[in-house]
């Protein structure tokens, strides 16, 4: 049970925060912009969850270099959003990248030290 918890814990996470960031883009759909305007809005608005989503088949089919690249993303996305400097709310959309990383990390560590007994 704990094996199938851990397991599914931090793909349902990834998916989630990536869920969560795409709602971010939901903006584009305001205001007197053509179709095309539109969809370019939201194609560029979702660049960043496309690349999470490639990031979270990478974790999936290898679960440590994925949480590693978690860990990664979760530190390049406190640069970008200034984390460190008094932005607290920024730790909403980063620590959820951060946890999954750890998980996967966790839970191939498990696997490892099982096969190994």
């Amino acid at each position: 049970m704990v094996k199938n918890v851990l397991y599914w814990t931090p793909r349902i996470l990834g998916i989630l925060a990536i869920l969560f960031m795409m709602m971010f883009s939901l903006d584009c759909f305001e205001g007197d912009y053509s179709f095309n305007e539109k969809l370019t809005c939201l194609f560029m608005h979702n660049l960043p969850s496309l690349g999470c989503i490639l990031l979270l088949i990478i974790a999936w089919k290898w679960e440590l270099i994925g949480g590693l690249l978690f860990i990664l993303i979760s530190i390049a996305m406190a640069i970008f959003f200034k984390s460190f400097a008094g932005n607290p709310a920024s730790l909403v959309v980063i620590s959820p990248f951060l946890i999954t990383g750890i998980l996967f990390i966790v839970h191939h560590q498990l696997q490892k030290g099982r096969s190994a007994d």
